[in-house]
């Protein structure tokens, strides 16, 4: 060992060096031995007096990852994960023409006409990821990490080049990752909480398209954290006018005193992503001499 490696190195072994040179005796090696290291040991964490350890350990992982990635400000995409591809919905028209099913070409016809939010989705996720480039700190897209509207933003900084991320939840009848989101930035979680705490903790703006109860879910505690001032105020863009004042009567919230006129403000509609963008634009200024990556300030 160099005189410079002394002064660098470890005074204990690691974690993973004890684990791997901690081979039990014989004796101790069953299933119901307690011999096994506690870091070491799924079933012991895994029990349900650990449970404030799996909530930190899945605080924490997503957040080194990201800190070590570089990963600072985020452009976040919600949206339904059953809205598909145009080209998908196309398809599932002609099988249905083709097979003379009306209630299955009716049902089809409405995936094609929401399928236009997959493809401005896709376009926004390109868009945020090619302009990044030229920022002096770079923005990144992050979605749920599934399909629908979150593989079209994934899809969209994939097709750009660029990186983005994908937060994952386990559930029951979903969800795998969709392929377009960069492996190391590709996360899981078990905890819901914890998963909307990072979509909002490097975020810049919120993008939400159409979706059902996980986008509201989302939309609605980013609102509320934003309105009670538990988060600093930023864009929350919502996808399509139509579709969300049908959803949601925000005049009648505004009308019989459940939210204060000024609340509507926190919000706005947009319609494509190049109008999402001129919105972020106007916002922050990307355009701006300081907001410009240089020679001068491009390791910032």
């Amino acid at each position: 060992m160099d005189k410079k490696t002394e002064l660098t190195a470890r005074n204990f072994p690691s974690a993973q060096q004890e684990a791997e040179a901690a081979v039990p005796p014989s004796r101790y090696d069953g299933p119901d031995s307690a011999y096994k290291l506690a870091f070491a040991d799924p079933d012991f964490l895994l029990r349900e007096e650990l449970r404030p350890v799996r909530m930190q350990l899945e605080l924490l992982k997503p957040e080194m990852v990201q800190n070590e990635q570089g990963i600072e400000s985020t452009i976040v995409i919600f949206g339904s994960a059953r809205i598909v591809a145009p080209e998908m919905a196309e398809q599932a028209v002609e099988t249905a023409r083709a097979a003379g099913n009306a209630d299955a070409q009716r049902a089809a016809e409405g995936q094609l006409a929401m399928s236009r939010y997959y493809a401005e989705a896709r376009r926004l996720g390109r868009l945020v990821t090619e302009k990044s480039r030229d920022l002096a700190v770079p923005l990144y897209v992050v979605t749920g990490g599934g399909p629908g509207i979150m593989e079209a933003g994934n899809r969209g900084a994939h097709d750009a080049g660029g990186k983005s991320i994908g937060l994952n939840i386990v559930l029951q009848h979903e969800q795998t990752p969709n392929p377009y989101i960069t492996p190391e930035l590709c996360f899981q979680f078990h905890y819901f909480g914890l998963r909307k705490m990072h979509f909002l903790m490097r975020s810049v703006a919120l993008v939400c398209f159409p979706g059902g109860f996980g986008t509201l879910d989302e939309l609605f505690e980013a609102l509320t954290l934003i309105q009670t001032r538990k988060s600093r105020r930023r864009p929350v863009l919502l996808f399509g006018r139509d579709f969300w004042t049908r959803l949601i009567d925000f005049d009648l919230l505004v009308e019989t005193g459940m939210i204060s006129p000024e609340d509507t403000r926190l919000f706005r509609f947009v319609e494509t992503a190049e109008e999402a963008w001129s919105v972020l634009d106007a916002e922050y200024g990307f355009g701006l001499a300081e907001n410009v990556k240089t020679e001068f300030n491009n390791d910032l």
